[in-house]
């Protein structure tokens, strides 16, 4: 990404010579300069990142409340003594 940026090339050159399919390259620069504020049509890694984990809480919390209302509907009995 700092070879694109640097010298000017083209993403397809660099990729090329890299080894690297160019789209592969040509979505890691575009997420760089998301992340240096350069771009805002797109998330930058940090809020992508946070959005992951809000979304992995929610479906804990989507889990829970399944649980939870389960629970409520059918409560346990105690057996008897």
């Amino acid at each position: 990404m700092r070879e694109v940026r640097s010298t000017g090339r083209p993403i397809a050159h660099v990729a090329k010579d890299l080894g690297v399919h160019k789209e592969a390259l040509r979505g890691w620069v575009r997420q760089a300069e998301a992340d240096r504020g350069e771009r805002d049509d797109r998330l930058t890694s940090e809020l992508r990142k946070e959005n992951a984990e809000l979304r992995r809480a929610n479906e804990i919390f989507q889990a829970a409340s399944v649980f939870f209302a389960q629970e409520i509907d059918h409560p346990r009995t105690r057996p008897s003594r």
